[in-house]
């Protein structure tokens, strides 16, 4: 391998490793995503499934829990982007919440596919570059 071709293949690691570092940070908040899609869909089926003056646990983050009682009052507001809600019947607001999982569930894929992929090109080309600085080293030292 000429230096060029190095310094390109050293290059090309390096984009690899950035993308890596990029997807690997989507991921993670398409799983973050993904886990508050999920808790707030189980407190509205639970919501939905409960009587009038039932108690259920209503999900308020950090994995806390505020008991309250359900009332015949069934409208719930849910936030559908830049800090805009709109108010929902239950059923309509489970739909919202599992059309959204499924969303946030197949970007979720698709990230995960693309960092394989990247991860797979970075240790190929990392492989290649260290031999090619160990074929150098063992050269110099013959």
């Amino acid at each position: 391998m000429e230096d060029t071709e190095l310094r390109q293949a050293i290059a090309v690691m390096e984009g690899y490793k950035e993308r890596v570092e990029a997807l690997s940070r989507q991921v993670q908040v398409l799983r973050v995503s993904l886990d508050e899609v999920s808790m707030a869909s189980d407190a509205l089926k639970a919501f939905r499934d409960a009587k009038e003056g039932d108690e259920i646990l209503v999900p308020v983050g950090a994995s806390s829990f505020i008991p309250v009682k359900v009332t015949s009052d069934r409208r719930v507001i849910v936030g559908i982007g830049s800090s805009i809600s709109v108010e929902k019947d239950v059923a309509g607001s489970v739909d919202y919440m599992d059309a959204n999982a499924a969303e946030i569930t197949e970007a979720l894929k698709k990230s995960a596919d693309a960092l394989n992929e990247a991860q797979q090109a970075l240790t190929t080309i990392s492989a290649a570059v260290q031999q090619e600085y160990a074929n150098r080293q063992k050269a110099m030292n013959q």
